[in-house]
């Protein structure tokens, strides 16, 4: 995009007309000094040719560069005998109310496990769909579905993630035998029948995050970002290209149509490393409010480490360079350009971001990360800052975040840094070594911080007697959960001109029975009363995708003293045989607290367990299991 407000060009134009235009055009700029639409962007190819060319030139790159690697190791001399091992070893009625889901971002709803429609849940498990009726007179199974196309083959298939449109579920699963995102789109109807629609398939690499969700619903608008690794040097480098197609019994690789042309792909001014990988980031849109799944990309030619975040604007992504340094990239869900900027660090995954409505970006940074794939939000390490940038100083991806954008902060960014916005505050904290500190109860754990991220105070250290392993919000309030010895606390912080320790529960012998930010729920009933809902399990069980959370614990906020009110509980004994066939192993959890217009409920596993309030207690009132037919005849 050019910047017209850097010239006005010359010509002969009479000098009245000149200062005319001028005054106008000073005007304009003045005008869009906020306008993040009127900054530079990032550059897309001008044509597949432009495209095609660029491809050819960094395959010749990297050919060239692996003959002088091999050259190389052909003149270097045999290797010296290798010493001996050092001995020494190296020391993981009526509508129901509109979410179910812990989101992120109000108005950005997020793939997950259960989902609400009309008078019906509707869950996802282990490669089937499912939905309860939830009636004044009770709990009832109304329809299973398989979460695939009927003749299919689902093995080596995991169906993660689900997200409700009107009358549209929509399931979004990964294919390593069909190498690619996996779309599926049922129909649901007033009575919580479903039927089956279509499948269509994204290639993309596999986008599953131990904290990150690969879907967003924002209105009738399917997001999805995808990373996709660029091999220059095969023979088809487009093979690796944003694209759809619809499944067909007999579909072919070739039946993929391109959904990101050249004039969609973006880059920066920075050539790729010399031997380091290249990945696609591309966001898809897709359109649920009609019947054909209609989806179209944009891309960015970046290094492949990547956190991504969505906001109601925009899909940001962070990617970090092998050498060192890295970029933010900021992508419109209105189609419109893409920008970016030149940062240092990286974030700790999507919780590390916030576009707050006062026109900036917030991201807690650490000093080493790469990016948040599979299990890597816990490796990242190093210092901290808080990078604090307004949205209109992104442009072509030239610039630079100032050194005076980046704050230091106390504390490190090793294994398990929890962090999350809540109102005018970031707070920071680490679960500690829970294995050393049962050999010593007297070691250390770092403090949990609370800093107003639009400020200039230095962030306030909150002593707690636990680790923090869960950060949540309690309305504009907080509260911090973590495990000391083999009880599990929650901690509630009130945030108002400073940050305060409120109170602390403890559950004897409990940990947590789901780590992903759904497990939790806090439904509010006033700004300063409300119920907390969180799966646990027994303090010597671990947490984990192959674990049955024991129980659903609830606790009442009053003014953030917390006070147990009690928990609904898995029927013991061993789960019933599905004869599971597809994502036979829980990746997202299988327990969550639901809180459906007035009622309280705890999904755990095939169980949905109802309870009722009395007298300060929860008790079960009902439960039906909702597996499949020939499992509950067992």
């Amino acid at each position: 995009m050019t910047d017209t407000c850097v010239t006005t060009g010359e010509n002969a134009m009479p000098t009245a007309l000149k200062t005319t235009l001028l005054l106008s055009l000073l005007l304009s700029c003045a005008a869009h000094a906020g306008d993040t639409s009127f900054r530079k962007t990032l550059t897309a190819f001008a044509s597949e040719q432009a495209l095609s060319a660029y491809l050819d030139k960094l395959a010749a790159q990297q050919m060239a560069l692996q003959r002088r690697a091999e050259l190389q190791m052909q003149a270097m001399p045999a290797p010296a005998p290798m010493a001996a091992a050092s001995s020494k070893s190296a020391d993981v009625a009526g509508a129901l109310t509109d979410s179910v889901t812990n989101t992120q971002t109000a108005g950005v709803d997020e793939g997950g496990i259960v989902k609400v429609h009309g008078k019906h849940l509707v869950m996802l498990r282990r490669g089937k769909l499912f939905t309860v009726s939830v009636g004044p007179q009770g709990l009832r199974p109304v329809a299973s579905l398989d979460a695939y196309a009927p003749g299919s083959d689902p093995s080596d298939s995991w169906y993660d993630e689900m997200l409700v449109s009107g009358d549209t579920v929509v399931v979004i699963g990964y294919s390593y035998s069909r190498g690619g995102t996996e779309v599926g789109l049922f129909d649901i109807d007033a009575a919580g029948r479903l039927a089956y629609r279509s499948t269509y398939h994204l290639r993309s690499n596999d986008y599953y995050s131990a904290r990150n969700y690969a879907s967003r619903l924002v209105g009738t608008k399917l997001v999805f970002y995808s990373p996709l690794s660029l091999n220059v040097r095969r023979g088809d480098p487009y093979g690796g290209f944003p694209a759809i197609r619809r499944w067909r019994p007999d579909a072919l690789p070739q039946d993929f149509r391109r959904i990101a042309p050249a004039t969609r792909i973006f880059r920066t001014d920075e050539e790729p490393e010399p031997g380091a990988a290249i990945a696609l980031h591309a966001v898809t849109s897709c359109d649920l409010a009609s019947r054909e799944l209609r989806c179209e990309a944009s891309a960015v030619m970046a290094p492949p480490g990547r956190v991504f975040y969505v906001s109601g604007e925009s899909v940001y992504v962070w990617t970090t360079r092998r050498g060192g340094g890295s970029s933010v990239f900021r992508l419109p869900l209105d189609g419109t350009a893409p920008s970016a900027l030149k940062t240092a660090g990286a974030p700790v995954d999507q919780f590390s971001f916030l576009a707050s409505a006062d026109g900036y970006l917030n991201v807690l940074l650490r000093s080493q990360g790469r990016g948040d794939a599979m299990w890597d939000s816990e490796k990242g390490r190093g210092k901290l800052a808080l990078l604090r940038v307004p949205l209109n100083s992104f442009s072509d991806g030239r610039d630079s975040a100032p050194a005076a954008s980046y704050r230091a902060l106390p504390g490190n960014g090793d294994y398990g840094l929890q962090n999350r916005y809540v109102g005018p505050y970031l707070l920071y904290g680490q679960p500690g070594n829970s294995a050393r500190r049962q050999l010593d109860p007297n070691w250390p754990l770092q403090p949990l911080h609370a800093l107003r991220w639009a400020g200039k105070d230095a962030p306030q250290a909150l002593v707690l007697a636990h680790g923090v392993e869960r950060i949540e919000a309690l309305g504009k309030d907080a509260v911090a959960v973590g495990a000391k010895g083999a009880d599990l606390h929650f901690t509630s912080i009130r945030l108002g001109s400073g940050a305060d320790i409120a109170g602390t529960y403890v559950r004897a012998d409990a940990a947590q029975g789901e780590t992903r930010s759904h497990g939790f729920f806090y439904q509010p009933d006033t700004g300063s009363e409300g119920v907390i809902g969180l799966p646990i399990m027994g303090a010597q069980e671990r947490a984990g995708p192959r674990s049955e959370s024991a129980s659903v614990l609830y606790l009442r906020n009053h003014n953030l003293a917390l006070t147990e009110l009690g928990a609904l509980a898995a029927k013991p004994g061993a789960p019933p045989d599905d004869g599971c066939r597809a994502s036979c192993v829980d990746w997202y959890g299988n327990a969550r607290a639901l809180f459906l217009q007035g009622r309280i409920f705890a999904l755990l596993g095939y169980e949905l367990v109802e309870g009722g309030l009395a007298d300060g207690k929860i008790r079960e009132t009902r439960r039906i299991s909702y597996a499949p037919a020939a499992a509950r005849a067992r």
